[in-house]
Parts: structure tokens; C-alpha cells; sequence
């Protein structure tokens, strides 16, 4: 019998328990197997190792059979970031097993579970984390630092990228999956015309650093999640992908993802290590991921209407507008 995930789950489950058995000590079967939502590319399926003594909450992470996007890098680099992440002193899941061909249920890896809410509309209103929130700005920051300031020659290879160069392949990605837009042909040329030099030492990169990949808790952040698009560029990136007004959830005033301002962000960046980083610097990598969001949405739009019928790509593909409205409202004032 095959799940909405187009996954035949009996020799799944199979192979899944098997692989248990062999991992967690004592472990005899799974229980409450479920796939969660979210997530455009990859699956994350919850479940329990259970024995005698043996009641362990884990995650599978999983590169879908069926037709979807191929990850930027392979899962088990991303198990790798993640350890090294760890060891970093990196809030970061337990990575319990990168799944091998041996397996037979594809590529990914077991990481344990972390309790907490990665759901930004609860993390931006409910009461449970009023006393988290004014905590956050810092605690990226200083997280960020961390993550930049991982050595390459520890981690598999990543690929080097620049905001040229990344300017590059999303005028490619745009002119393959949309149609022309004014706005985004502005925020091209502006971007194209403000571009950083490239970083002599291109730092370590997360990539998607955002409300929605961060689990947290009561006292703030517990784990970063979803590594499938770091690389090696500009550390000010990340920043700025944070503060991306899509990434602030409706909370536009308080610009470090909804929670508070670029200077407490940019206060805990370097407090923990980070470079000193301009407001000028972090508002072009805001402007940034307004397009590059932009573009994902159209490149989703473009496989919902092609054979990848999802309705999660269909309804990212109709959110291309509020990122060309974000950009009016970055760039529209400046007279350009």
C-alpha cells in the first residue's frame, strides 16, 4: 500500500525497523511513524525505537522517491555540517546514523528528536514564548558567529559561491521558470550595481538560516535545522536572510525575524566572534533574499504546473508577488 508520499510504507517500515535494530541498542520495533509537514524537498518523518528499557524519540531525515527538487548538497554532507555544527557548540540535533545503501530505504539520516515549536505564527504570538522571544536577535547572532566561523577543511566540500555569482544563477533560474516581471528586472539591476566584492576567505555558510528551520523552546533556541543549501560566500548573507521581510512572519517592524532589531542581531554576531558588519552591508543581503525568495516561488509555481502537481509548491508559486511588493518597499525609496 502506497502513503500520500508515494511511499510503498510496508517494506519502508521494514526497512526502517531493521535499521533500528541494528543502530539503537535494545530497540526491537517503530511506533508512531508519521510524516511531517513542511519541508519543499526533502521528507522528515517522526517515529519511536521501542524495547525493553528502550523508548527513543527520533527523526528521519529523507530524499524523497518521487518526483521533487534535488538537494543543493547531499544528505549526508548535511549529517556531516551537522555534527561538526554540533561540536562547534551550534545548538544541533543528535546525528544517530547516515543511512547507507545496506539499508535500502534511501538516503538521509537518523537524528534524535528535539522537543520545541518551529512554527513562526506560535513563536511570534504565543504566551508560552513571550519570555524567548526578546532573547532571539542575540542568540542568532551569536549562533551565526559559530557557524562562520566552522573550518572548511573539517567538512566535506562545499560549494564557493559570491553575490555575483549568485546573481548569476538566479537571473537563470528566473528567466527559466518565470515570466517577465519589472520588479524583479529592477531589483537585478540594483543588486548588480551595489554587489560586494567577493570574500578573500569565503566563510561557512547555512544557507536557509530562518524562523521555520530553528526549533525553539521556552529559554530560546534548541536546534538548527535543514543545512541542504549551505556553501562557502559571504557571511552577511545569513544575516540578511533573517531579516528578510518573508522571514519576519507579518511582524515588519522588528527586523531580526519578527523578534527585534538588526543591532541587537548584529550585537550578538559579534559579541560571539562575528565580524563587524554595517547596516549598509546587511540591508543589500535583505534586499537580496526578497528576490531570491522571488525567485523560488516562481521556479515552485513552474513544477506545480508541470508534472509535480503539489499543492505546497502551487500555493510558495502565488506568494511571487508579495516578494515583488517587499522589494518595492526596499528599493522604490531610494529613487532608483
Amino acid at each position: 500500500m502506497q502513503s500520500a508520499a508515494g511511499i510503498d510504507e510496508e517494506p519502508f517500515a521494514a526497512g526502517l525497523t531493521a535499521c533500528i535494530q541494528r543502530c539503537v541498542a535494545g530497540a526491537q520495533k517503530i511506533t508512531n511513524l508519521v510524516r511531517l509537514s513542511g519541508g519543499a524537498s526533502q521528507e522528515t518523518w517522526s517515529f519511536r525505537a521501542v524495547g525493553p528499557g528502550v523508548d527513543r524519540a527520533l527523526i528521519l531525515r529523507r530524499q524523497p522517491d518521487t518526483i521533487g527538487i534535488a538537494p543543493k548538497l547531499p544528505l549526508a554532507t548535511e549529517a556531516a555540517l551537522m555534527r561538526a555544527a554540533g561540536a562547534a557548540g551550534v545548538p544541533s540535533p543528535h546525528v544517530l546514523h547516515v543511512l547507507a545503501a545496506a539499508d535500502g530505504i534511501g538516503e538521509g539520516f537518523l537524528m534524535d528528536h528535539i522537543a520545541g515549536e518551529t512554527i513562526a505564527r506560535k513563536l511570534l504570538r504565543n504566551e508560552e514564548f513571550a519570555a524567548a522571544r526578546p532573547k532571539l536577535p542575540l542568540q542568532v547572532g551569536a549562533i551565526l558567529a559559530r557557524i562562520h566561523a566552522l573550518q572548511p577543511g573539517n567538512l566535506p566540500p562545499l560549494p564557493i559561491t559570491s553575490a555575483r555569482k549568485e546573481l548569476a544563477e538566479l537571473r537563470d533560474a528566473y528567466h527559466r521558470d518565470g515570466q517577465p516581471r519589472p520588479v524583479f528586472e529592477l531589483a537585478f539591476r540594483w543588486l548588480a550595481e551595489r554587489a560586494p566584492s567577493d570574500p578573500a576567505t569565503p566563510s561557512v555558510v547555512h544557507g536557509d538560516f530562518r524562523t521555520g528551520n530553528l526549533i525553539v523552546g521556552g529559554e530560546g533556541i534548541r536546534a538548527v535545522l535543514d543545512w541542504e543549501l549551505a556553501c562557502r560566500g559571504d557571511p552577511v548573507r545569513d544575516l540578511g536572510w533573517f531579516c528578510t521581510i518573508s522571514w519576519r512572519f507579518g511582524a515588519i517592524d522588528k527586523p531580526a525575524g519578527g523578534f527585534g532589531s538588526r543591532e541587537e542581531l548584529l550585537a550578538g554576531y559579534q559579541a560571539a566572534g562575528g565580524r563587524p558588519v554595517s547596516l549598509q552591508e546587511l540591508y543589500y543581503w535583505e534586499v537580496f533574499g526578497s528576490l531570491r525568495w522571488g525567485v523560488f516561488c516562481l521556479s515552485m509555481r513552474a513544477r506545480s504546473a508541470g508534472k509535480d502537481r503539489s499543492l505546497e509548491r502551487a500555493m510558495i508559486g502565488r506568494r511571487a508577488s508579495e516578494a515583488e511588493i517587499d522589494l518595492l518597499h526596499l528599493i522604490a525609496p531610494l529613487g532608483d
